[in-house]
């Protein structure tokens, strides 16, 4: 008994990778939306006690673990057309190479997610979560685009403004324009020199009376 065995390709593993980067990716992509609604949350209800930097800290982390998902969705996507391609063993390198890099990036989706309770941390007091926070601050730092951070800072804004109500907002308005008011002067004033009255007529009026 014979029969025909198919041969796997180079194109037909990169294919079966880039499946399985796909699967992962959408398995992320759910589990993060799941994050990052929580990050949201967590925003509000520091921005409602008045910690506006813990806020920032959870909507920066949601953005980058947004923009981390948003790029690997688009490479994916570029693999994808590669893989299609008829010209495959022209390109198989870069195919091969974008898919260890697309795997070395779902390992780092992968370690930022690290589940709700590390959520929770983000507006914890606790020494620990204190630690986390600092840790998540500086991880940001290298990899936040000032374009992202502009964004985190309208969405921060936006969100107080929610968070905060229209009559508070009233109020800082008036405090605002209180402090462009010229302060009034705390300091008194030199007195003026007092006048000394004029003598003349007085002594017009004495001469007259000894003249009589």
């Amino acid at each position: 008994m014979g029969g025909n065995t198919s041969k796997v390709t180079a194109q037909d593993k990169a294919i079966l990778d880039l499946k399985i980067q796909r699967d992962k990716l959408q398995q992320y992509q759910r589990r993060i939306t799941t994050l990052t609604d929580k990050e949201t949350d967590i925003a509000r209800q520091m921005l409602a006690k008045g910690d506006k930097p813990r806020a920032l800290l959870a909507l920066r982390r949601k953005k980058y673990q947004q923009g981390l998902l948003a790029k690997t969705d688009a490479q994916l996507a570029q693999l994808e057309q590669l893989t299609s391609n008829v010209e495959f063993a022209q390109i198989q390198k870069d195919v091969v190479f974008g898919l260890q890099q697309g795997t070395k990036v779902l390992q780092e989706i992968h370690r930022e997610m690290g589940g709700l309770e590390h959520v929770e941390k983000l507006m914890g007091e606790t020494a620990d979560a204190i630690a986390y926070q600092n840790e998540v601050s500086e991880m940001l730092g290298g990899r936040i685009s000032n374009q992202d951070e502009d964004e985190v800072e309208d969405e921060l804004a936006a969100m107080e403004a929610q968070v905060r109500g229209p009559a508070l907002q009233h109020q800082d308005r008036e405090q605002q324009q209180q402090q462009r008011l010229p302060s009034v002067p705390s300091a008194r004033l030199p007195d003026h020199e007092q006048r000394v009255p004029d003598e003349e007529p007085v002594r017009e009026t004495r001469q007259a009376m000894l003249a009589e």
